[in-house]
């Protein structure tokens, strides 16, 4: 900072002296005024880049720390949530497995080799099973780090807690010892059968191993009756996460550590274990009483500004001093959804990275000074070698601007002068002749553009109106073929039952008179046909049967209309172009739309004697996109709710037929209504319209039918469309 604080002085000095030098002369000469603007410029561009360099250093060094100190923090999460995860997903692991039957909580020699399989799996230090009669199987590592055992506590082992050395498959080799040992008066096992729900154990030293500190997962594992079998444990050893720390390089003197938000150290990369072994017990350290100054002056900076590590609940980024000696902090709240919260901190001394920097920023200064009075003595020699030929290319260049081409300019013994005078001739006279041919050529551009650019515009729109129809086209002839098959196949099998209902009814009627003539002159049948009699219920048989065959009759009249509705719809078997009644269409449409009707009430109101002079096919296209339109506008609108209603209206007002169709939808904008009968505008999300509906049903009714089509419509007011076609073909304009 003072550094850049002389530079500043200088720069203000010399602006000073240079303003006061020029101000004195009221001409100043081409080679004064190109030397001393060249000679401050050089002074004001070295001063500078000594002076950002020494800002750039600082502001390059707190970028980089904090960066350091960011991609620390982030890499110790990523690790926390790797490392702090393994052991719930071990616990589900193996309840999935308790579950499935894959494994038996009363198998421990199954249970303790199972648990060596996922040792070699998963970085972890135990895996156990402790069930609530007094039982437990193990696996994990001791005291070897690359050893792992089993232990169990059954039957067998008589209450003692045997711990297996193993061989390369997990088969136990040989008993290594044996101990006292219940874990399930362990304080976490208690918790756990308490709560019925998995938690993390505090952190705590191993009884009898003082030196080693270390956290479990707990998992209860129930039957089907709710009842609680056991608890299902992995324990870390939270030293793999000092470990790690040690690992992350980021400064000569940086440290990183976590603690918990009563201030006690989890870990750290110091070399200081985060426990003290007192009298053969293990306690675990304070960060405000760690032997590390840089560890403990943090600790205390952090309560001092927070009063308590338990208020820390947002990532902070904090700087303090020590004897003068600036120290950046990055504060991480980690937590996870078991209830574990830590703060993971890491500070980096600003002095780590400011060594070189100011050892740059000397050699800088240095640099700068020599440079500056090379630049100057630089731009005098050249000012003095290009001030002539600047100056006559100067009024060349302006004549030029006036207008006047014809411009030639003498050379000079520098090279590069010389050729910058050639060059400015030939270009002179090239602008003189390309000039008007250039404004003539781009007239001519811009006619042949405009009408290219015309005829594209209008084969683009016949393209697109054309490609509309087809498909529009093509999509309702395959449905008019598909349901005039359909009616069609329905409508043999269908009168072949309906033909012969008659005759089965006639015959029923003569079976029964039959049946019953033989009941008046035999009251008394033979005990064979007395008992089948009993168990047939003749006499309810003889009431039901013609009722049955009354319902196959009406359901195969239901099925002739729907036939007679689907062949009305097509109108493949007919003149494309005849009379019909518009009603007959509008009904036929709406039963092919039934099953999207079923939360929409449909009103209708006709005009039975309206005919119309048409295309059947067509208009019953048109119909069917105007409902299917307002159907799917109803069912985004309400959903469920049988809130959706249409009203379809049909009339004849001056020798025209009026078809109006409404809905209680949303209604439209304006803006959106404008467009509605443009090809491809569509409001639907992608995948659910091509914008094509109204664009052709516009063009069947204005150039087939010589009608027209209009919209009503607003802002939650619904939208009604209106068609008007002239009842006759004569009558159309």
């Amino acid at each position: 900072m003072e550094t850049g604080t002389i530079y500043e002085q200088l720069l203000n000095a010399y602006i000073l002296t240079a303003t006061t030098m020029l101000s004195k002369f009221h001409k100043i000469s081409l080679r004064t005024i190109l030397i001393v603007p060249f000679v401050l410029q050089t002074f004001v561009a070295v001063g500078l880049t000594g002076y950002l360099s020494v800002r750039n250093g600082q502001k390059a060094v707190n970028e980089l720390a904090g960066k350091l100190s960011n991609e620390a923090s982030l890499r110790i999460e990523q690790h926390l949530d790797n490392y702090l995860t393994t052991p719930h997903k071990i616990n589900q692991i193996n309840v999935n497995a308790i579950e499935l039957g894959l494994l038996d909580l009363e198998n421990f020699p199954q249970l303790g080799k199972h648990f060596w399989q996922q040792m070699q799996i998963f970085n972890v230090g135990y895996i156990s099973y402790t069930s609530i009669n007094d039982k437990y199987a193990a696996a994990g590592y001791f005291l070897d780090p690359k050893e792992v055992t089993i232990d169990e506590i059954s039957t067998d082992t008589k209450g003692k807690s045997y711990t297996y050395i193993t061989d390369n498959q997990g088969n136990r080799t040989s008993l290594k010892y044996s101990v006292d040992y219940s874990p399930w008066k362990e304080l976490s096992f208690i918790q756990t059968v308490q709560t019925r729900k998995p938690i993390w154990s505090s952190i705590s030293s191993w009884e009898g191993y003082p030196d080693i500190i270390s956290i479990t997962t707990n998992y209860p594992i129930q039957n089907n009756k709710n009842k609680i079998l056991g608890v299902l444990s992995v324990d870390l050893r939270l030293s793999q996460i000092s470990d790690f720390l040690r690992k992350l390089k980021i400064s000569p003197g940086g440290k990183i550590f976590i603690i918990e938000p009563n201030g006690m150290l989890v870990a750290s990369s110091a070399q200081e274990q985060p426990f003290k072994i007192i009298k053969g017990i293990g306690k675990r350290l304070n960060a405000l009483d760690s032997s590390e100054v840089l560890i403990q002056a943090t600790a205390k900076y952090l309560r001092d500004e927070f009063k308590d590590f338990s208020v820390i609940k947002d990532n902070q980024y904090l700087e303090f001093e020590i004897k003068g000696d600036r120290q950046l902090v990055n504060v991480k709240h980690w937590r996870d959804k078991l209830g574990l919260d830590w703060l993971v901190i890491v500070v980096v001394p600003e002095s780590d990275f400011m060594a070189q920097i100011h050892a740059n920023t000397r050699d800088t200064i240095r640099l700068c000074l020599i440079a500056f009075f090379v630049a100057i003595l630089l731009g005098i020699y050249t000012s003095n070698r290009i001030t002539k030929p600047i100056a006559r290319m100067s009024r060349a260049t302006e004549a030029i601007a006036h207008g006047n081409l014809k411009q030639k300019v003498y050379g000079s013994k520098v090279i590069e002068i010389e050729i910058l005078a050639n060059s400015f001739n030939k270009m002179a006279l090239q602008l003189y002749e390309y000039f008007h041919s250039l404004e003539e050529s781009k007239r001519e551009l811009e006619i042949r553009v405009e009408e290219r650019t015309k005829e594209l515009k209008d084969t683009l729109d016949n393209l697109q109106i054309t490609q509309a129809k087809l498909v529009q086209s093509e999509k309702m002839s395959s449905l008019g073929q598909m349901v005039a098959g359909i009616a069609h196949e329905i409508n043999n099998p269908n009168n072949f039952i309906y033909g012969n209902i008659d005759c089965i009814n006639q015959y029923l009627e003569e079976i029964l008179l039959i049946i019953n003539l033989y009941q008046k002159n035999y009251p008394s049948p033979v005990t064979e046909i007395q008992q089948q009699l009993n168990n047939s219920d003749l006499n309810f048989i003889i009431e039901d049967l013609p009722k049955i065959i009354s319902s196959m009759k009406m359901g195969t009249e239901r099925i002739r209309s729907i036939v007679l509705s689907l062949r009305n719809f097509s109108h493949l078997d007919e003149a494309e172009l005849k009379t019909v009644n518009i009603n007959t269409g509008l009904d036929s449409t709406l039963l092919l739309l039934q099953y999207q009707l079923k939360n929409i009430e449909v009103i209708k109101q006709y005009n039975d004697s309206l005919q119309v002079e048409c295309y059947p096919r067509q208009l019953n296209q048109v119909f069917f996109n105007i409902l299917n339109n307002a159907i799917s506008v109803l069912d985004d609108y309400y959903g469920e709710q049988n809130l959706g209603k249409i009203y379809i209206t049909t009339e004849a007002i001056d020798k025209c037929a009026v078809i109006r169709i409404k809905d209680n939808g949303t209604g439209m904008s304006e803006e959106v209504r404008a467009k509605i009968f443009d090809p491809f505008f569509t409001t639907k999300a992608i995948g659910k319209g091509t914008g094509l509906g109204l664009f052709i049903s516009y063009q069947i009714i204005v150039e087939q039918h010589k009608g027209s089509l209009t919209c009503i419509s607003a802002p939650s007011q619904g939208c009604e469309l209106v068609i008007s076609i002239p009842l006759c073909r004569s009558l159309a304009s």
